[in-house]
């Protein structure tokens, strides 16, 4: 049985790709194809698996279930068996808190391996940093958690840790297997797009773009109302009915540009560590105007010298 970690990540359509695979469980459970979603994994399947476990026994004890369900799995005929939920890279309340992308995440995956066994390939979407980080602290915010100060957002824009270094992690956690990156801003509407580029099956159930898009962020005025009722001071999010942006325009230009970077890299081979697919079919296409210039230019390339 093949097995597909999708990991996520947070915030790039997850939630929306867990739906479109729900609705259409019957008609790829006909193809062999089964799948795993947060309905299954947060159930305590990998409790003890992915974060630390306590003690040796409890990780034996973790790593027995797991393989049970995979025999199951195996067992009524699945062969893919896709497993998606974006914890299994860690919260994005932790990334947020952090100040970081997914902080320690090669633990997290390394021990994932182990517990699932052989992983043939490994999904990860990507997005523009500046909206992805604003889309985070747009889902933490109704969940209690405060707004950023003007410190915090500028250590943000400028740490140097960005995706690239997360798909490092990942593949030195999980060697054997293939890395697939898909860009979020192609793939966001297209889930069945997005199946057929992580398992290779043809022709999966299509869907008119943006049918399965869920758990899209709250708008700035949502936020505004949420701050307001928490008894905080609601002009700290500023009045209109767009999405929330924190961060300012050099803030903004700064993750624009890391997120540039990261592409670039993906385009020029990863350093043969993961792939990057924008387009159902296609390894390889420029989606940056960089991509097009020397291949060995990078973030340091814009520094002085």
């Amino acid at each position: 049985m093949e097995i597909i970690l999708h990991l996520g990540a947070h915030r790039t359509a997850t939630t929306s790709f867990q739906h479109y695979l729900h609705a259409h469980r019957g008609t790829l459970w006909e193809r062999g194809l089964g799948f795993w979603g947060p309905h299954r994994t947060r159930d305590g399947l990998l409790q003890d698996v992915a974060r630390n476990p306590e003690s040796p026994h409890k990780a034996r004890r973790a790593a027995g279930r797991l393989r049970l369900a995979l025999e199951g799995a195996r067992r009524s005929g699945t062969q893919k068996l896709v497993v998606t939920d974006e914890t299994m890279l860690g919260s994005a309340r932790r990334c947020w808190r952090a100040g970081e992308m997914y902080p320690g995440v090669g633990e997290r995956i390394a021990r994932l391996a182990v517990g699932f066994g052989h992983v043939r390939t490994i999904s990860l979407q990507i997005r523009q940093q500046d909206l992805w980080w604003a889309s985070v602290a747009a889902l933490l915010i109704p969940r209690g958690e405060g707004l950023a100060e003007p410190g915090r957002l500028a250590a943000i824009a400028a740490h140097p840790r960005a995706w690239r270094d997360v798909i490092t992690d990942v593949a030195c956690a999980c060697p054997g297997a293939n890395i697939v990156v898909t860009p979020f801003e192609r793939f966001a509407d297209r889930p069945d797009q997005l199946l057929a580029t992580m398992s290779g099956l043809t022709r999966p159930p299509s869907v008119r773009p943006g049918k399965f898009w869920r758990n899209r962020r709250e708008a700035a005025s949502t936020l505004r109302e949420i701050i307001a009722d928490r008894g905080e001071d609601p002009d700290c999010i500023p009045e209109g009915a767009g999405r929330y942006m924190p961060f300012d325009d050099r803030q903004r230009a700064a993750l624009r540009e890391a997120y540039a970077d990261d592409l670039f890299w993906l385009e020029t081979g990863a350093d043969g560590l993961a792939i990057l697919k924008s387009d159902t079919g296609t390894a390889r296409r420029s989606l940056t105007g960089g991509a097009h210039g020397p291949k060995e230019r990078g973030r340091r390339h814009d520094r002085p010298a």
